[in-house]
């Protein structure tokens, strides 16, 4: 499999993510700070680090899941997520920069982000593991039903189901689930349940989606599969992907560029072949001599 990187024309592509100065602090710990990122429309985009390092806990504030200490998150080009004022005593442990430079508070729930097109998957499967195939991956569509619930009751919102359980069906089909789509879900194979994770998020019809570690328990060939899948889905549904992922094998063969960060903070980023080699990076994996 090779890389994207060529694919891209990274002056005139469209930024779909900006990150801006972005610190999540939890009392007198600093999870992520000053972190500042871009992801471009048609990219996959990595961001690496070692365990600890604050990847989850940024996808976690990218998502609505934290409300950041301060920063600001836009997507496509709108602000969806802005905090600027720690107070009482955060504003006394606040050790990040750029306080009291964002002057506007904006704050949406996850599944508003999602509305917009932000969906996204976990570390650790969070599947309804007790739902069919078919229902988990038709129940995320009903974020974008137009329907009310008078009309649901009344049963008046038989086109629009129809067309929903359709649609389901179809992307069930296009990704190779038919043959399972009535299993439950927690009864199918590690690799297919991450399949089906993403599927699911497919299922919102995002623009942008995250992917938190999903090669995590996946041998070798499944993790090749998965690279496979991820860049095949991009260039289907016109994706733009950002991912969290440890498999440097996958890391590198897939992603247009990288993001690494150690103790939250953004200590490197460029293509994977400028990453690889970059003294710093090797350093916050493999740490240093204490004679040196």
């Amino acid at each position: 499999m090779s890389g994207t990187n060529n694919a891209i024309d990274m002056a005139n592509a469209r930024n779909v993510l900006h990150v801006d100065n972005v610190t999540m602090q939890f009392g007198g710990v600093v999870a992520v700070s000053d972190l500042t990122l871009d992801v471009n429309a048609g990219e996959i985009v990595a961001l690496i680090g070692p365990n600890g390092a604050g990847k989850t806990t940024a996808f976690n504030v990218i998502t609505g899941m934290y409300a950041p200490t301060n920063g600001r998150v836009v997507f496509l080009e709108k602000e969806v997520l802005c905090e600027g004022f720690p107070a009482g005593k955060m504003k006394k442990l606040y050790a990040a920069g750029h306080l009291g430079e964002y002057t506007k508070q904006i704050k949406r729930t996850p599944d508003e982000i999602t509305a917009l097109g932000i969906a996204r998957t976990f570390q650790n499967i969070r599947l309804f593991r007790n739902l069919t195939v078919f229902d988990n991956v038709l129940i995320p569509k009903h974020m974008h039903i137009k329907s009310g619930l008078i009309s649901a009751t009344l049963n008046m919102n038989y086109a629009e189901e129809k067309r929903m359980r359709e649609e389901t069906m179809e992307l069930i089909c296009s990704l190779g689930l038919e043959s399972v789509k009535d299993d439950v879900a927690g009864s199918l194979p590690y690799g297919k349940q991450r399949i089906l994770e993403i599927v699911r998020a497919l299922s919102t019809q995002p623009s942008l989606l995250l992917l938190d570690e999903p090669a995590a328990g996946m041998n070798p060939q499944e993790t090749d599969e998965l690279g496979k899948f991820i860049v095949d889905i991009k260039d289907r549904f016109n994706l733009t992907v950002f991912m969290i992922e440890h498999h440097m094998n996958l890391v590198m063969d897939i992603s247009d560029r990288i993001y690494v960060i150690d103790f939250g903070k953004l200590i490197a980023n460029g293509t994977p072949a400028e990453v690889q080699d970059n003294p710093d990076v090797i350093t916050a994996y493999l740490g240093v001599d204490d004679d040196e």
